[in-house]
C-alpha cells in the first residue's frame, strides 16, 4: 500500500507514473499487463545518431554520434550540397527467450542526409572517426568563399 497524495496538473508526471507502476510487484506477478514494456522488436526499431553542423575556417564541420558503431559500418557521400552519413549498429549478441524489464539500447541501420547552405568541395573532403565521434569536413568552394572587398572614400 501507498499513502494517498493529492496531486495537481502541475505537479503530476506521467512518466514518472507510468514508472512507478511498471515497479509495482503485483503487476511483476502479471506479464500480460506489461505489454509493449519490454523490448521492442527489431523491425519497429528506428534511431539516427545525433548531429551537430556549423561552421569554421571556410569548411563545414559535421559531427555525428556513433557509439558502438564501427568504422565500416558506415559510409559517408556527398552530391552537390547534400551529404549523406548511412551505417548500422549491430548488436553485440542475439539475446532471445528474455523477460526484459527495460532496453533502450538501438540497434539497426540509420541514414541522415543533409543539405549543406552553399556549394562544396567534393575533392577536399576529410573525414576522421576516434571515440564514436564521425567528424567530417566539407571546405566551401572557392566560389562560396567570402572576399572582402576594399572600399575606396572619395
Amino acid at each position: 500500500m501507498e499513502r494517498w497524495r493529492p496531486r495537481s496538473l502541475l505537479t503530476w508526471n506521467p512518466a514518472e507514473e507510468m514508472e512507478r507502476l511498471l515497479e509495482d510487484p503485483f503487476l511483476s506477478q502479471w506479464p500480460l499487463l506489461r505489454v509493449g514494456w519490454g523490448r521492442t522488436p527489431r523491425h519497429e526499431m528506428a534511431w539516427a545518431p545525433a548531429l551537430e553542423v556549423y561552421e569554421k575556417d571556410n569548411n563545414f564541420v559535421v559531427k555525428a554520434e556513433l557509439p558502438g558503431v564501427k568504422k565500416e559500418d558506415v559510409d559517408v557521400s556527398i552530391t552537390g550540397d547534400t551529404l549523406t552519413i548511412k551505417g548500422q549498429k549491430k548488436a553485440s549478441k542475439e539475446i532471445r527467450d528474455e523477460d526484459y524489464y527495460r532496453c533502450e539500447s538501438q540497434y539497426g541501420s540509420f541514414s541522415r542526409t543533409i543539405t549543406l547552405p552553399a556549394a562544396v568541395d567534393t575533392k577536399k573532403i576529410e573525414a576522421t572517426y576516434e571515440n564514436g565521434v564521425l567528424e567530417i569536413h566539407v571546405p566551401k568552394a572557392k566560389e562560396a568563399v567570402p572576399t572582402r572587398v576594399e572600399i575606396n572614400v572619395r
